[in-house]
Parts: C-alpha cells; structure tokens; sequence
C-alpha cells in the first residue's frame, strides 16, 4: 500500500495539468514500514524523453542522483515515481514496465483533456515480468 497526504495528491494533480498533453513525472519521496509506505513530498522533474513527451517519460541519470541525494538529505527514501497518462488510462504500459525498478512504486495518473482523473499505484515484480496493482490510499483534509 501507499499513501498520499492530500497535499501530495494535489500537487500530482496540478503538474499532469501543468503538463499536459505531455507526460508529466516526479519523485515519491517518504519512508516504509510495516509493508506500507508513506509519501511526504513530491518533487517534480523535466521530462528528460527523447522520444514523444506526449507519450513517453523518462527521469534523467542526474535527475535520478539528484533526487537520490535530496531523499538522503532530508531523512527520507526515494519511494518510486509517479507520471502522467495525457488521454490514456491510468495503467503503466509496457514501455514504463521496460523502464521501471522492482519494489518502486510508480503512481500513474490519468489526464483526459487537461483534466486529472483516476490516479492508481503499481509495483513491478522481482521478475520484471508485470506490474501489481497496489491500494492507493489519500489522507488528510478534503477526505
């Protein structure tokens, strides 16, 4: 399970607007415990895709060191990432299971028109072979 302070949530929302019609993508910064974990802040970054951003996303390796050194910095891990789906389904694609890391989380978060819709959270196996579905679970006030 993972879960999102509604702040975080918000935030996720505002830059899959921000973005849109092109892939957003982020960090998952937080801690785990007790076969759950726990976001405490979101940290946007560039999508670094060569490829059609409308499509694809992609952290950069300096991005990702950055983002590795920030989570050390404030007491806490990088928990995954999360990314939007520009009219698309808020499921990973077999080009995100290709690009991902098991025991990350990666939240997928579908945009249709501009507008955020289903936000849902996977996890890829050890095999690499397909993602779980994992409960997404948001906290705090508007509830």
């Amino acid at each position: 399970m993972i879960i999102l302070p509604r702040e975080v949530f918000e935030e996720i929302h505002a830059h899959g607007r921000d973005a849109y019609p092109e892939e957003c993508c982020g960090a998952l910064l937080g801690s785990s415990r007790d076969g759950g974990s726990r976001v405490t802040r979101a940290e946007r970054t560039v999508n670094a895709s060569e490829e059609t951003r409308e499509r694809r996303f992609r952290i950069a390796p300096r991005d990702y060191l950055r983002l590795e050194r920030l989570a050390d910095a404030l007491g806490l891990a990088l928990l995954g990432f999360y990314h939007s789906h520009p009219d698309h389904a808020a499921a990973p694609s077999d080009y995100d299971r290709e690009h991902a890391f098991p025991s990350l989380h990666y939240v997928v978060l579908a945009v249709a028109s501009g507008l955020p819709e289903e936000i849902t959270s996977w996890v890829l196996s050890e095999d690499r072979g397909a993602f779980q579905r994992e409960e997404l679970r948001v906290e705090g006030s508007g509830e």
